[in-house]
């Protein structure tokens, strides 16, 4: 079976999940026996074996690619700053689009898989050229990226028109799934909940951070993702400031990056609690691993996160998670203690049960290890392929 596969980029140069996502379900297909031709926008000289990469535009990334979490709202305060052009930001997108003729007319496929808006003019295009299937896969939508607060209507129009036209979507949580239905009027039919994974359950081999900090006696509450109002990074403050009440020795770790953090830092200095807080910035591979690590507990305070791969991560990484009822991720793992994320009174009760209950942690590690057996890449892979063999 073959598949051209649409996406917006990859790792080590992906600015969050999306990029993850996309590279482990594409190795998993491909171990079993998928053979994927992946097209980035750009020649982001991505180095990898198991797939044969295009770039519809052979030149060098730019260094202003649009991310695949920008909102509109955030292009135009850079645009007012004079760090963006306002022509750019929907150019990029149609700019894919007419340059995906030139690998879509060369390669051969059996179907069209194509990831988030920011794919999906691309997508249409190629499946128009090779006049097969086309699978959309949703890792956020719209209504989830500006949680609600000011959509932008090209961008809904966007989906919009790639979800008719597609003929199965495969959104990562059932959150998402509702809101294609709701939001969008599509027949449910169509629609298949493929949740996101972990290449493998083993805990990283690395040495945690932090441990000068751990020897004496202090305990690490971890953020962990863009710092963006989807993500919930005020609630998190809040709550920090209920914690360190009850547990003086919390140390709050915030590691990501994003337009809320000067926000972040001026609420955490109200609250008279910015002593306590540490902020990382953006971290890959062995150093995100061993902030995990080094955690006592991950929390996740989403207000709109159609899955949530970060918190299979901390369990990978043997850390207990806290996380919010509003993704998609609650919806498979039990392991876990889940809270409104508007509730920062429970959120704060529920960490400082983790920082003071020793069985507790103990028993959410050991039971959420034992469920990413079943939250794997491997197993998405299975379900996706399920998909494709449906329309081939």
């Amino acid at each position: 079976m073959k598949v051209l596969m649409v996406g917006w980029e990859l790792p080590p140069l992906n600015s969050g999940g999306l990029g993850e996502a996309c590279y482990g379900l594409a190795k998993a297909l491909s171990k079993k026996g998928v053979s994927i031709d992946f097209v980035l926008p750009y020649n982001f000289n991505i180095d990898v074996d198991f797939m044969k990469v295009h770039y519809a535009n052979d030149r060098t990334r730019p260094d202003k690619i649009m991310g695949p979490y920008l909102t509109y709202t955030k292009w135009m305060k850079a645009v007012k700053e004079g760090r963006a052009s306002v022509f750019d930001y929907l150019s990029q997108v149609l700019e894919y689009a007419e340059n995906i003729r030139n690998i879509a007319t060369k390669v051969q496929a059996d179907l069209v898989h194509m990831h988030d808006w920011l794919t999906f003019p691309a997508g249409l295009t190629a499946q128009e050229i090779i006049g097969k299937p086309l699978v959309a896969h949703v890792h956020a939508t719209e209504f989830d990226r500006t949680a609600g607060m000011g959509i932008n209507e090209a961008i809904y129009e966007i989906e919009k028109e790639g979800f008719k036209k597609s003929d199965r979507i495969i959104p990562v949580g059932g959150i998402v799934r509702k809101t294609i239905t709701e939001r969008y009027g599509i027949n449910s039919n169509k629609i298949k909940v493929v949740y996101n994974g972990v290449e493998n359950p083993d805990k990283p081999s690395i040495d945690p951070s932090l441990t000068n900090l751990k020897k004496l006696g202090y305990k690490i509450v971890l953020f962990l993702g863009r710092i963006t109002l989807q993500k919930g990074p005020d609630y998190f403050v809040r709550a920090a400031k209920i914690v360190s009440q009850y547990c003086p020795k919390a140390v709050f770790v915030v590691t990501g990056s994003g337009d809320m953090q000067a926000q972040m830092i001026c609420e955490a200095t109200d609250l008279g609690v910015i002593d306590k807080f540490i902020f990382t910035g953006f971290l890959r591979g062995v150093e995100k691993n061993s902030i995990y690590q080094a955690a006592d507990v991950y929390v996740m305070p989403s207000v709109s996160e159609p899955f949530g791969i970060t918190a299979l991560e901390a369990i990978k990484n043997r850390t207990p998670v806290v996380i919010s009822k509003q993704s998609g991720v609650s919806e498979v793992l039990q392991s876990a203690l889940k809270v409104d994320y508007w509730d920062v009174e429970e959120l704060a009760n529920k960490i400082l049960a983790v920082l003071k209950y020793k069985s507790l942690p103990k028993d959410l590690k050991s039971g959420g290890v034992k469920e990413l057996m079943n939250l794997t890449w491997d197993k998405s892979a299975d379900d996706v392929l399920g998909v494709y063999q449906q329309l081939i």
